[in-house]
């Protein structure tokens, strides 16, 4: 240890007392290891940077052992996790580049700026691999829509989503809204960004190169953000609020000049490495370059930009300002790579080199301030079995009522939160910059055509949080194989999956056994559909404290991202309905669970039963066969059955296309379990009488369930019954389809 590390160290070390390290979020034994690791005390800079980097945020502490079980390589997959995002193979030597992040405690203190960087960070994490960015999608879960904040959370992230998205031209193609109390005081913001490269100019985060600069571009450092991700790896409490200065502060403008910039020097061969500062900022992402490389690295902090005065080395650290990335080149590189990101009007400047040491050594105004090894930052940060215990098995549905009215059920299902319109939302979002999306927001998935190409990405979010709480295994399979059946209903091969795993605390037995019972059902699900996870986020402590110190956490949330290929975007199918008098059918066995319905959610107040069973093979074959159909041509429109069942889905397609449908479904378990179960591994399709013959024929040779159930009808939805039909109008259901958002937000509905 050298005289000047012991002289800054003096300085420093009068703040280190247990509360200090309490407030860093480490534990006892945490800084034990601290001590152990340094071979004495740290100075406050370097216990910030032990603070960051062990934070569940950054090190995944509590989650690491079980993400080791989900499936994440195939012939498709390029790189899986442990990169800025994901890279699958989409032929002709082109890749797609994607990954799913959270950023839900800055939203709920901050909602404008909370969701506005989680979208900017998104995409830094994609296009620091070479990708340029060309859709953007999100998941939110919001609370109570009468909660007296959320009306303000709500309009704050969808203004900020739209904001950032629609400022730096990459188009918002859609995501998934749930509403539920258990998000009232912890809302969700997930952000997904897929991007498209060349294979031969992906870009790697790894260091390397003893000697080589490390050169800092983008915006300039200041005092926002530091320790946002501490803070993002805590319960909430009271003073929620006092959290404000932990939320970065994002300026899309300057990330398009930054996207832009770093694709220009990527086209050239000066970089080595390159990765985004995003969790604990210039820290994290030192760390990880250096330690992925097994090099060391020196920084002279005097040298970071900075927009603020008089910061320390401690504030420049662990500051989360946005915009920002960090690079190693290539030796003599320097002025070329300068001249590019001046041009872009971006600062540019070299703060350090690639050592040796395999340590992370820091000097500020001459003297060294932090003189840490590398692995225990890194591989060899704590990481835990946590206690857990399973959830015990919902218990089966008792005087289950039936439906007497399925078109006013129907209407009251249409308008409640989790269903009605998200048009208000969409409309804020642009979602066709670039001029290559096929489908917006609206269908099973968005389509987003690969530029100069025939072909298309298909793109989805999904999860059913009141499944895997009732359920985390079958929950957990669920999340998948909805992604699957997504992209299947509109002709696209499902390639892989990112994820964003939201959950409460994990020091709490029964909601770590939620964590780990989702993981397994999504294991199952991703191996029996070839179907594996490339990327993905660990969100806990997602719950608030109660006066009681009781915790209120989240439903368990699995959000999972999906994105999948169409070889001829001409073959893509949409849910509208395309004229009167095709044939509509419906594809699976229905199973006529009821069990965690929103039909019995909303009509009835319970929230009880099993959810619906998964059958995978039942899943794979079905999905295979659909796909089939709609590259032959044979099937006019197609929807997946889910949140409200097989009624539900009609409607939607009737709505999408303006034109009704009669329906007679066999009716042995009763109007409700018909209806409105949400049975998994079914699709609505409708099909013309002149393929139908060949249809019923594949569907024999394919082994797959299906039955007539109909035809599309002009203007109303009619339901036949033995005794009496139930007969709903497009009008009054597209009123209520469209009147809740209006209605909350204080704004009209839009018109057709």
């Amino acid at each position: 240890m050298t005289r000047r590390l012991d002289t800054a160290m003096r300085e420093d070390m009068s703040a280190i007392t247990p509360e200090i390290v309490a407030q860093h979020g480490l534990s006892e034994d945490e800084y034990a290891r601290v001590l152990n690791a340094l071979g004495r005390e740290p100075n406050l800079t370097e216990l910030g940077i032990f603070s960051v980097m062990w934070s569940e945020h950054c090190s995944y502490k509590s989650s690491r052992i079980h993400l080791k079980k989900l499936p994440t390589t195939g012939p498709q997959v390029i790189c899986g996790p442990g990169e800025n995002a994901g890279v699958i193979d989409i032929g002709d030597g082109q890749a797609a580049i994607f990954k799913m992040e959270s950023h839900n405690h800055p939203s709920y203190i901050e909602p404008y700026q909370g969701a506005a960087t989680g979208v900017g960070g998104i995409l830094r994490d994609v296009f620091t691999m070479g990708a340029r960015p060309v859709a953007n999608m999100n998941a939110l879960r919001f609370g109570r829509p009468d909660h007296p904040k959320m009306r303000h959370l709500i309009a704050g992230v969808v203004h900020g989503i739209g904001g950032y998205g629609n400022c730096v031209g990459v188009p918002t193609v859609g995501g998934e809204v749930n509403f539920h109390r258990a998000y009232d005081g912890n809302i969700l913001v997930n952000a997904m960004t897929v991007g498209i490269a060349e294979q031969d100019k992906i870009f790697y985060s790894a260091a390397s190169g003893v000697g080589n600069s490390i050169v800092y571009v983008g915006s300039k450092t200041g005092r926002d953000g530091i320790h946002g991700a501490t803070m993002a790896s805590a319960d909430f409490s009271e003073d929620s609020e006092e959290k404000r200065p932990t939320v970065q502060v994002g300026d899309p403008f300057t990330e398009k000049l930054l996207i832009e910039a770093c694709l220009e020097l990527m086209a050239s061969d000066a970089i080595v490495a390159i990765q985004d500062m995003g969790a604990a900022g210039l820290t994290s992402s030192s760390v990880e370059m250096a330690s992925k490389g097994g090099v060391g690295i020196r920084l002279d902090m005097d040298k970071v930009p900075q927009r603020e005065t008089g910061m320390t080395a401690y504030e420049m650290m662990l500051s989360e300002s946005q915009e920002r990335m960090l690079m190693v080149l290539k030796p003599g590189r320097e002025d070329f790579a300068e001249a590019i990101f001046r041009k872009w009007e971006l600062d540019f400047a070299v703060i350090g080199e690639v050592t040796d040491t395999g340590r992370m050594v820091l000097v500020h105004q001459g003297e060294t301030v932090a003189d840490i090894p590398l692995g225990p930052l890194a591989d060899d940060a704590p990481a835990y079995d946590r206690p857990w215990v399973t959830t015990p098995p919902a218990k089966a549905l008792v005087d289950i009522p039936d439906c007497k009215d399925v078109a006013g059920d129907l209407l009251k299902l249409m308008a409640s939160p989790d269903l009605a319109s998200r048009r208000w939302i969409w409309e804020q979002y642009d979602q066709k910059v670039g001029g290559d999306t096929l489908q917006p927001p609206g269908g099973d998935a968005a389509v987003v055509r690969i530029h100069g190409t025939g072909k298309a990405l298909a793109i989805t979010t999904d999860c059913t949080p009141r499944y895997c709480f009732a359920d985390p295994v079958e929950g957990g399979k669920q999340a998948i194989a909805e992604a699957y059946r997504n992209l299947s209903a509109v002709g696209a091969k499902p390639l892989a999956t990112t994820d964003c795993m939201n959950f409460g605390n994990p020091q709490r037995p029964e909601i770590m056994g939620q964590f780990v019972g989702c993981i397994e059902g999504m294991a199952e699900a991703c191996a029996a559909l070839d179907f594996p996870i490339v990327s993905g986020n660990v969100s806990l402590y997602n719950e608030t404290k109660n006066e009681d110190g009781t915790g209120s956490a989240i439903l368990p949330t699995p959000a999972i991202g999906g994105v999948g290929l169409l070889a001829d975007w001409t073959k893509s199918a949409t849910i509208a309905f395309k004229g009167t008098g095709d044939v509509v059918m419906l594809i699976g066995t229905p199973r006529h669970d009821l069990g965690q319905s929103l039909w019995l959610r909303e009509l009835h107040g319970r929230e009880d039963g099993p959810p619906p069973r998964v059958d995978l093979a039942a899943e794979r074959r079905n999905g295979e066969f659909v796909r089939a159909q709609i590259e032959k041509g044979a099937l006019s429109a197609v929807h997946d059955v889910s949140d409200g069942g097989l009624i539900v889905t009609i409607a939607e397609m009737a709505l999408a296309g303006d034109i009704g449908a009669m329906i007679s479904a066999p009716l042995p378990y009763g109007l409700a379990r018909t209806y409105f179960a949400e049975d998994q591994g079914l699709y609505v399709a409708t099909i013309r009488d002149e393929h139908l013959n060949d249809f019923l024929h594949a569907s024999i040779d394919a082994e797959v369930s299906v039955e007539r159930i109909g035809r599309t009808i002009a203007n109303r939805i009619i339901v036949e019954c033995p005794v009496t039909d139930h007969v709903v109008s497009l009008t009054d259901l597209r009123a209520a389809h469209q009147g809740f958002f209006a209605t909350l937000m204080g704004s009209p509905a839009p018109e057709k």
